[in-house]
């Protein structure tokens, strides 16, 4: 049985919402269309779905707007679909976490297309994402290590938060002090280090060789995640 694709789309023109909701069933893809950006942000936050196609011209409320609203309270993959052509809203959406741009009119076959191209994309990434040791929970407070979550100190969640976004390269004392919250502003070099030993204590299976988070000689740390 063939997985059916559910898409949200924002959408002011009744019409072609309509048009196209018939079109997309027809490659299992099930649209459900909001006239409003209220309608549709409420239905996003009440109910899952696979992708949002968003509309820039809608009534009360710009669509570069609820395409920032969408982005900052889930990663859902997000296409423009819009009449409005220009630059700067091109250059606006994507700095709002668009993932695609698609200007009217358009084939609905390409939209299809671009629909399944992003969420291949994102199948692949979760797939890596699964592949990692490590994971942070910023929301929770947590990291985990193969899905299991270990208690940190705030500091220490912190850094290892930072080192997890730059797991694989080389990440200084000095980078975690400009970068890392909770000790920009009491914390030395020596403190850093001794943060970075209680961080080993948890997650190595032996502190005094590492195989997670690797000293870097005169540089400072590499996290390795994989």
């Amino acid at each position: 049985m063939k997985k059916i694709i559910k898409v949200l789309m924002i959408e002011d023109d009744l019409e072609i919402a309509e048009l196209l909701s018939e079109y997309l069933l027809r490659y299992d893809i099930k649209l459900s269309n909001f006239k409003t950006p209220k309608a549709g942000l409420n239905e996003l936050m009440s109910n899952k779905y696979d992708l949002v196609i968003l509309d820039l011209s809608l009534p009360d409320t710009d669509g570069t707007s609820v395409c920032k609203t969408i982005r900052k309270n889930s990663d859902i993959p997000i296409i423009i679909s819009t009449a409005r052509g220009g630059i700067d809203d091109k250059i606006t959406c994507f700095e709002y976490g668009a993932d695609d741009y698609l200007p009217k009119p358009y084939e609905s076959q390409e939209l299809i297309l671009r629909i399944r191209a992003l969420l291949r994309r994102r199948l692949k990434g979760d797939e890596k994402e699964d592949e990692k040791i490590f994971a942070a929970d910023k929301g929770k407070m947590e990291i985990y290590k193969k899905g299991k979550p270990i208690v940190f100190t705030n500091a220490e969640f912190y850094i290892m938060e930072y080192l997890i976004k730059r797991a694989g390269y080389a990440v200084s004392r000095e980078e975690l002090l400009i970068n890392v919250e909770s000790i920009k502003y009491e914390s030395s070099y020596k403190s850093i280090d001794v943060l970075i030993s209680r961080i080993r204590n948890k997650i190595e299976k032996n502190s005094k060789k590492p195989k997670y988070i690797i000293s870097l000689r005169g540089v400072g740390y590499k996290l390795i995640n994989q």
